[in-house]
């Protein structure tokens, strides 16, 4: 994997580009001169997770021949106080529709979040994760 980053506008404005040309737009808070142009570092981290993990776990349901009509994730997030402000704790609500077996949509995601997503792998030794599943 190769990226490239480049300021766009002073101060915080980014562009964040993968090798096929697809791009991103970061930018930091407001309080600290952001222009709300683009997301935020710490919102791309969660929404990668977020990401990685519904790829694999809709992956897993297809194998099962399980093709959720609705599939979204909110994403809450706690940090510590100060400098660096990291992550403690990362809640995944997943939200599906009623069809879905619940016994294997709650395996897909425990396998996800333990054993198959690489961001969830890549953040679990300091980050706690956890999940709940609403049916709508």
């Amino acid at each position: 994997m190769s990226l490239e980053l480049n300021r766009i506008e002073e101060p915080f404005v980014f562009e964040l580009k993968n090798e096929d040309g697809v791009v991103c737009g970061i930018d930091a808070n407001p309080a600290i001169g952001g222009k709300n142009k683009g997301l935020r570092p710490m919102e791309l981290l969660a929404g990668s997770l977020a990401g990685c993990a519904s790829i694999d776990i809709l992956l897993i349901l297809k194998k099962q021949k399980i093709e959720p009509t609705h599939f979204s994730i909110k994403i809450d997030t706690k940090r510590a106080e100060g400098v660096p402000a990291i992550f403690e704790e990362i809640k995944l609500t997943f939200f599906v529709n009623p069809e879905v077996n619940a016994e294997k949509l709650d395996r897909a995601i425990g396998l996800t979040l333990e054993k198959y997503c690489s961001v969830s792998a890549s953040l679990k030794e300091n980050i706690n994760v956890i999940y709940e599943v609403k049916y709508i």
